[in-house]
C-alpha cells in the first residue's frame, strides 16, 4: 500500500504548517519540512516544538534562504527529500507541497489512486519544442549564467545577462540531457527519488549547470525524471489542482470552493487563501475520513474561465493597420443569422440555401471545422479568421461570385457584430430567439466544458441560472447596440409573424419567406 512522504517548502504561518502536518500524518503518512531561513527563527522553533513528538515528521538537515527563480528552491527541496528518504524507509511516494496546498481527497482515495497508477506524476515537456513558456526568456534561461535574483536584484540581473549577450558568453547544455520543463508540483516514486539523489552525487557538472539556470525548479526534476525513468512510467501531469488567471496569476480558493475542489480529478489543490479558515478545516478533516464517494466532473478550469469572463465586453483583436480603411464593399449585403442554438440556425440556413440562390456559411467564426473553400490559408484557423475577418469575407464574396451572403454567428460575438454592422456594406441582422429548457442548458454546459457527466446535481442547479442569465445578457447587448436592419424571429411567435421578419431580412417574396418559416421542426432540440 502507498505511503506518502510529503515534501513541504514553506516560509510563513507556523500555525497553518502545524495543522497541515498533523492532518497529513494522522493517517500514517509522513512529512519532511524545509522552513525558509529568511523567516523568523521563533516561527521555526514553534513548528519544531509542536511537532517534535511526532515520529512521522522530519526536518531538512540544513535550512537555506530561498528566492523565487533561484537554485535555492531546488536545493531546499533536495535537502527535504534527502531527510525524508533517510527518516522514512517505508515511504513509497514523495509528494511536493507548499504551505498553500491542501488535500482535496481522502488519504484512502489518494493511497488507492497511487497503488493503481504505478507511475511518476510530473509535468515534463520538451523545453524547446513545447509552448510551455509563453513569453519572456526561453533558451536564455539555459545558455547564460544567472547569479542574481530577477525580482530583488533586477538591475544587476539584467546587467549580467546583457553583458553575457554582448560578449557571447554562452555555455553548452549537458550533451546527454534533453531539457524538460513543467510545474514544480510533482509526486515521485521512491526508486525515482533515490535515482535522482544518486545522480546528484555522481554528476557535479549537471549540478553546476542547473545551479545557474533561471527558474530551475521548472526544469531540474522534470529533466532528471525523463533522463532516469522510462517514458511509459511517467504520467505527464501534476496531481495538484491549480489555476491561473488571464493575467498569469495563481487563482486563490476560498470557503465557497469546497464542492468545486472535491469534484476535480486531483489529490491536492493550491492556493488556499490564508483567510479561508472554514475551507481549511473542512479539507483538513476530509483527509482522514473513510468511505467518501467523490463524483469527479473536472470542469473547474473551464468553469472558472466562463464565470470570470462575464461583463468583460470588448474587442478581441485590435484593428490591423491594413484593415483601417477596408470595407466589404458598398454594393454588397451581409446577412447575419444570430442564434445561441447553433443547430437551429444551421437548420434555418440550410432551408434558405435550398430555396434561394444566396450563399450560406455556418458558424465560421466559432467552429474550426466549418466547411470553407481554400483561401490560401487565411481560413485555416479560427484565430486567422478573426484577425483577417474582412479580408476573408471579401474573398468569400469573390469566390461565390455574389454580392449577397448569409453567415451564422453566436450572440456572444458582439465584437464581430459591431464591426460588420458598422461596415459601409449593407448589413442585416436576424436574431433567432429560442426557448431554453434546463435539459438543454445542461447539455450546453457539458458541450462547452462547464460541466461533465458526473457533475453533482447541486452544482448544476447553481450553474444553470448563471448560464441562462448569460444568454439573456447577450441578447440584451445586441438590442442595446441598436443595429440597423435588425429583425427577430421567435420560437413562440406564429409562422406568419416569423415569415414577415424573414421576408424583410432576406428581401424575398412573402410566399418564399413563408415556406422557409414552415421548415419542419425548425426550433426542435
Amino acid at each position: 500500500m502507498a505511503n506518502i512522504a510529503f515534501i513541504l517548502l514553506c516560509h510563513k504561518d507556523p500555525d497553518a504548517i502545524i495543522r497541515q502536518a498533523l492532518s497529513l500524518t494522522a493517517v500514517g503518512d509522513y512529512i519532511s519540512i524545509h522552513f525558509d531561513a529568511r523567516a523568523d527563527a521563533s516561527a521555526y522553533a514553534a513548528i519544531q516544538t509542536a511537532l517534535s513528538d511526532n515520529p512521522n515528521v522530519t526536518f531538512a538537515k540544513k535550512r537555506i534562504k530561498c528566492g523565487w527563480g533561484e537554485w535555492s528552491l531546488v536545493q531546499a527541496t533536495l535537502y527535504a527529500v534527502q531527510a525524508a528518504v533517510d527518516a522514512f524507509p517505508r515511504a513509497t511516494h514523495f509528494y511536493m507541497l507548499s504551505g498553500d496546498c491542501q488535500a482535496i481527497k481522502t488519504a484512502e482515495y489518494a493511497h488507492d489512486y497511487l497503488d493503481r497508477m504505478d507511475a511518476d506524476f510530473i509535468e515534463s515537456f520538451d523545453f524547446f519544442a513545447s509552448d510551455w513558456i509563453k513569453t519572456g526568456m526561453k533558451e536564455e534561461r539555459l545558455i547564460y549564467r544567472h547569479y542574481f535574483n530577477e525580482r530583488t536584484q533586477k538591475r544587476i540581473f539584467y546587467q549580467s545577462y546583457h553583458l553575457q549577450q554582448r560578449f557571447g558568453l554562452t555555455r553548452k547544455i549537458p550533451e546527454d540531457l534533453e531539457i524538460q520543463i513543467g510545474s514544480q508540483w510533482w509526486c515521485l516514486r521512491r526508486p525515482t527519488v533515490e535515482a535522482i539523489l544518486g545522480f546528484v552525487k555522481a554528476r557535479p557538472d549537471v549540478m553546476r549547470f542547473f545551479s545557474t539556470t533561471w527558474i530551475p525548479d521548472e526544469t531540474f526534476f522534470q529533466t532528471l525524471v525523463r533522463h532516469l525513468v522510462p517514458e511509459r512510467e511517467i504520467e505527464c501531469r501534476t496531481l495538484t489542482f491549480l489555476m491561473f488567471s488571464d493575467y498569469g496569476m495563481p487563482v486563490t480558493f476560498y470557503n465557497d470552493h469546497f464542492d468545486l475542489l472535491l469534484s476535480q480529478d486531483f489529490l491536492f489543490a493550491r492556493k488556499i487563501s490564508p483567510e479561508a479558515m472554514q475551507l481549511k478545516e473542512r479539507l483538513g478533516t476530509l483527509y482522514s475520513a473513510k468511505n467518501v464517494n467523490f463524483e469527479i466532473s473536472n470542469e473547474g478550469r473551464s468553469l472558472y474561465k466562463f464565470l470570470t469572463g462575464k461583463g468583460r465586453i470588448g474587442r478581441r483583436f485590435a484593428p490591423r493597420f491594413w484593415e483601417t480603411e477596408s470595407t466589404l464593399g458598398r454594393e454588397r449585403e451581409l446577412l447575419i443569422v444570430v442564434c445561441k442554438k447553433w443547430h437551429v440556425a444551421k437548420r434555418l440556413v440550410s432551408r434558405i440555401r435550398q430555396l434561394t440562390n444566396i450563399p450560406c456559411i455556418e458558424y465560421l467564426f466559432n467552429e474550426e471545422n466549418t466547411d470553407l473553400p481554400d483561401m490560401g490559408g487565411i481560413q485555416s484557423t479560427l484565430g486567422k479568421r478573426h484577425r483577417h475577418r474582412r479580408s476573408l469575407m471579401r474573398m468569400l464574396y469573390d469566390y461565390y461570385e455574389s454580392d449577397r451572403m448569409v453567415v451564422c454567428m453566436d450572440p456572444g460575438n458582439l465584437d464581430l457584430l459591431e464591426d460588420f454592422c458598422r461596415d459601409r456594406a449593407t448589413t442585416r441582422l436576424l436574431e433567432v430567439n429560442c426557448t431554453f429548457t434546463d435539459e438543454y442548458l445542461t447539455g450546453h454546459a457539458m458541450r462547452v466544458g462547464l460541466a461533465g457527466e458526473r457533475t453533482p446535481q447541486e452544482t448544476l442547479e447553481r450553474l444553470l441560472p448563471t448560464i441562462r442569465n448569460d444568454i439573456l445578457h447577450e441578447s440584451d447587448s445586441i438590442r442595446d447596440a441598436e443595429f440597423e436592419n435588425h429583425q427577430r424571429i421567435r420560437e413562440e411567435d406564429s409562422i406568419d409573424v416569423n415569415a414577415a421578419a424573414l421576408a424583410s431580412f432576406l428581401s424575398i417574396a412573402p410566399e418564399q419567406a413563408l415556406e422557409i418559416a414552415r421548415t419542419d421542426h425548425l426550433f426542435a432540440d
